[in-house]
């Protein structure tokens, strides 16, 4: 419970921080993030599927 508390609590400082950021520089972070994520993804679902499955 405690740790939703402070995600919760994270995600009300970063919202009112991109609130007060100019336009063009939410735009340029949240593509990048979401690069980052797919490149994530990406890399995640090519070397699931070469290692061997424990289970």
């Amino acid at each position: 419970m405690l740790f939703l508390v402070a995600t919760l609590l994270l995600l009300g400082v970063v919202l009112g921080a991109v609130a007060h950021a100019p336009l063009s520089f939410s735009l340029v972070a949240g593509a990048v993030i979401v690069v980052w994520l797919g490149v994530f993804a990406l890399r995640e679902r090519h070397g699931r599927g070469h290692r061997g499955s424990a289970h």
